[in-house]
C-alpha cells in the first residue's frame, strides 16, 4: 500500500509541475484607491549590466526576476540549476540576448512558446536578465 501511494504521489508531483510549466499566473486587478504611480527607474551607469538598471534592484532586473519565479522555476530550479529544463546559472555564457529571446518566443526541445504569453516587454527584460547571467 506504502508504494502505491509513493508511486502515485510522485506522479502527481511531476504531472503538476509539468502543468504548471508555462502556465501564466493570474494578477487580481486593482481598484483605483489601491493603485499607486508606478516609480520612474533610474537610468543606467555607464558600468550596468545591458538590461538592467541601477538603484533598488532594478527595475527591469526585478521584473525578470519575477516572471522567472513565475514561469520558469518549475521547470529550471529557484536557483536556475535546471531540472526538467537546462541549467541557466550561466546562460549568457553560450546564449546571445537575441538567441534567448528566439527560445523565449518560439520554445525548443520541451519548452513552450512564451510568444502569445508573455509580452514583449516580459520578453526583453528576461532575455536581457537571462543573457547577463554569465
Amino acid at each position: 500500500m506504502n508504494k502505491r501511494f509513493a508511486a502515485l504521489t510522485a506522479t502527481l508531483l511531476i504531472a503538476g509541475t509539468l502543468a504548471a510549466c508555462g502556465q501564466k499566473e493570474e494578477v487580481q486587478p486593482t481598484t483605483p484607491a489601491e493603485s499607486t504611480p508606478a516609480p520612474t527607474a533610474p537610468a543606467a551607469s555607464p558600468g550596468a549590466t545591458p538590461g538592467t538598471t541601477q538603484g533598488e534592484g532594478g527595475s527591469q532586473t526585478a521584473q525578470a526576476e519575477a516572471l522567472y519565479k513565475a514561469q520558469c522555476i518549475a521547470c529550471h530550479g529557484t536557483d536556475l540549476g535546471g531540472g526538467i529544463g537546462p541549467n541557466l546559472q550561466k546562460a549568457g555564457s553560450r546564449l546571445s540576448e537575441a538567441d534567448v529571446k528566439n527560445i523565449l518566443l518560439n520554445g525548443k526541445g520541451g519548452m513552450p512558446a512564451f510568444k502569445g504569453t508573455l509580452s514583449d516587454a516580459d520578453i526583453q527584460a528576461l532575455s536581457a536578465w537571462l543573457a547577463a547571467k554569465k
